[in-house]
């Protein structure tokens, strides 16, 4: 697996339309309570604007789409929603990977799955064996996941295979094996519902990932709320350590080259 470069080492290459849009789906529960509906309600809703926002990033040329589908801090919640929860996961496993294969998406699960039904665990190695090859979109779900786990898990393996490494390592021996390994920083990161933070969230990958927050309900958020999200991202300047200045420079002496080049 080649290794993406990472953003505090050197600078990416970015464009009008990230790369890489990773999302918190918050505000399910909130959905259905305004609704006096039971909070799976809002859950399954969520399912939905899932696949809208599949399709919208495939139209907008998004190439990689992550989202948090299920912390390893959701076990904290009542058991009967986390059953709940699991029977939904298992449903939307049987009925969507046959849809994304069709439709030439790879499918991904990062996390710690081993603590699932077996049954969810054959469906999430089926989707990812059946996909493996498709390039028109990267859909990862962090299942069961955490931002330290995703750092702990890759320090454990790296030392493992690299017993030589223990005590002299730098960032590109970790990065190697986190669950993003192969594939591209974020670019953008989306949390709707409100809440401003990143709870444990690709940790290491977020470093200068441009975040964007809306009051937006995930079974609300679509294809227009997606592009608001895009257009703020558009708005920012990706400075990656550097000023303002150095940023103009460089753009215009790429201009020059490239008037050069037309002459």
């Amino acid at each position: 697996m080649p290794l993406i470069p990472s953003s505090t080492r050197e600078i990416p290459e970015t464009g009008a339309i990230p790369k890489h849009i990773a999302i918190i789906m918050d505000g399910n529960g909130r959905w259905a309570k305004k609704r006096f509906l039971p909070r799976i309600a809002g859950h399954t809703q969520g399912v939905e604007a899932v696949r809208g926002t599949i399709r919208a990033c495939i139209e907008k040329g998004v190439s990689y789409l992550t989202i948090f589908a299920f912390s390893s801090e959701n076990w904290r919640r009542p058991a009967e929603e986390v059953r709940l929860l699991m029977q939904l996961f298992l449903a939307a496993l049987e009925r969507e990977i046959t849809n994304l294969h069709e439709n030439g998406i790879r499918f991904r699960v990062i996390g710690d799955i081993s603590k699932f039904d077996s049954r969810i665990i054959s469906f999430i190695q089926r989707g990812e064996a059946l996909t493996a090859e498709n390039t028109r979109l990267n859909f990862t779900v962090a299942a069961n996941y955490g931002g330290r786990w995703d750092i702990m898990q890759a320090i454990r393996k790296m030392i493992a295979e690299n017993p030589g490494l223990a005590t002299s390592f730098d960032e590109t021996d970790i990065a190697r094996y986190l669950a993003m390994a192969g594939a591209p920083e974020p670019d953008l990161f989306i949390r709707t519902g409100g809440e401003c933070r990143i709870s444990n969230f690709l940790l290491w990958q977020l470093a200068y990932t441009e975040l964007y927050f809306t009051d937006t309900l995930w079974p609300d958020f679509d294809a227009s709320a997606l592009n608001q999200a895009i257009a703020s991202y558009q708005k920012r300047e990706r400075r990656f350590g550097r000023t303002s200045e150095q940023i103009a420079d460089r753009q215009g002496n790429e201009n020059a080259i490239l008037n050069e080049d037309r002459v």
